[in-house]
């Protein structure tokens, strides 16, 4: 018989023999010792009671009046966590998971106290336990990363961001929110740029969550508010003399037939105009018209969701789905790629007489190029939150993709 399950015996015969002096004193016993401060590993209780907190997922949407109620009580709850000296850095150097017994759990769980993740009655020890993983998890959640469950360097990098950083982001995000707190419409369409996101809300709920793939650094998807008139089904596309000259010139370099295998048509004053008439060492062709005829493979796949602004960008569907997956979604050249925009336009249509959703999918399988009015106009936001709050003690943060918050160390993405 091993020492542990000698001594575990012993302990067990000494509860006993407690238990026959006085029943109340047994009990006394068994409850220090399952609230003792290093019991860390016991199981006895359900992982909800360990985790603070509301629950992540909300149908409020970021721009609300509650939300900036929520955030305002956000900031007064990390001005008391700077107060107290913030947190400490947990040790980066580790792949941290369920059933790991690691001296760097203890700091990974006064961590994950601090901001409320993981309860101080699931103590202090070095086992990545049940409570653990499910306070990791809504850690990760609430930050935009995947919920695994395993330490990875994104959620150390969004772990160890200084509580007075995190204070500051609350702050900034504060002003822009109270900017978009009043009427928006009934119906709205709200892009979070930061967060790769798209929310549809109606009356005042959050009715469809979409996965968005939104500008490049360096070429980012601008801030706007618009009015979405117009759906394309089976949309050409036109090509922006900047991605003919940063893409399709160099690529036509390389591939002569890039054009013909990816159905891109050159078109001049006069028509059409044959690729091997233009000298691609120049970027004359850069003053021509490169536009894709509808398919699976064009750059829109089966739909374009138009609205009037000045920079010339617009949502659609892509046919590239496997980007979607990606952590980091900053992928396009200022346009908004839609996860499962097919719900997206089905709501938008839902006024417009004659569209139903069977009808949206039979012209799709038409290949028909087909333009449609919206019967009523919906209102859509492009905006930059990179932290916000749905909920008492739901905080939400992103990495602050393109730089706006003035602060190098929430620029995560570009740091690793």
């Amino acid at each position: 018989m091993s020492i542990k399950r000698r001594s575990f015996l012993r302990s067990a015969g000494a509860l006993a023999a407690t238990a026959v002096a006085g029943p109340a004193f047994a009990q006394t016993v068994i409850d220090d010792i399952l609230r003792a401060p290093r019991r860390g590993s016991w199981n006895d209780q359900f992982d909800a009671a360990v985790s603070q907190g509301g629950r992540v997922a909300s149908h409020l949407p970021v721009f609300s009046p509650e939300t900036v109620s929520f955030i305002e009580q956000a900031i007064g709850q990390y001005r008391d966590i700077v107060a107290q000296g913030g947190w400490q850095p947990v040790p980066a150097n580790k792949k941290l998971k369920l059933g790991v017994i690691d001296p760097d759990v203890e700091p990974l769980r006064r961590r994950l106290m601090v901001t409320g993740d993981l309860s101080t009655q699931a103590g202090l020890s070095q086992s990545f336990d049940t409570y653990v993983d499910a306070a990791l998890k809504r850690f990760q959640t609430r930050h935009g990363l995947p919920a695994d469950g395993v330490t990875g360097r994104y959620t150390f990098a969004a772990m160890n961001v200084s509580a007075p950083v995190r204070l500051g982001q609350l702050e900034t995000n504060l002003v822009r929110l109270r900017t978009m707190s009043g009427f928006l419409g009934d119906r709205y369409v709200m892009v979070n740029i930061p967060a790769a996101a798209i929310e549809a809300v109606e009356n005042g709920q959050v009715v469809l969550r979409h996965t968005a793939i939104v500008g490049k650094i360096d070429r980012q998807t601008p801030i706007l508010n618009s009015k979405i008139n117009e759906v394309i089904i089976n949309p050409y596309w036109n090509a922006p003399e900047s991605i003919v000259r940063k893409d399709i010139i160099p690529l036509m370099r390389k591939n002569p037939n890039y054009l013909t295998e990816n159905n891109i048509r050159i078109l001049g004053p006069n028509g059409e105009v044959d690729p091997l008439t233009i000298d691609w060492s120049t970027e004359e062709a850069a003053k021509l018209r490169f536009r894709q005829d509808p398919g699976k493979i064009n750059a829109m796949a089966s739909v374009k969701i138009n609205f009037p602004n000045s920079h010339a960008v617009y949502m659609h569907d892509t046919p590239q789905q496997s980007l979607f997956n990606n952590l980091m979604r900053f992928d396009s050249s200022g346009c908004v790629r839609v996860q499962n925009v097919r719900d997206l336009v089905t709501w938008l249509l839902r006024d417009t007489d004659g569209w139903s959703r069977q009808r949206f999918e039979q012209t799709i399988k038409s290949g028909e190029s087909t333009p449609v009015a919206l019967a009523n106009p919906v209102p859509v936001y492009f905006t930059y939150i990179s932290a916000w709050s749905t909920g008492d003690g739901v905080v939400q943060f992103r990495d602050d993709i393109y730089g706006r918050d003035g602060v190098d160390e929430l620029q995560i993405t570009s740091s690793l």
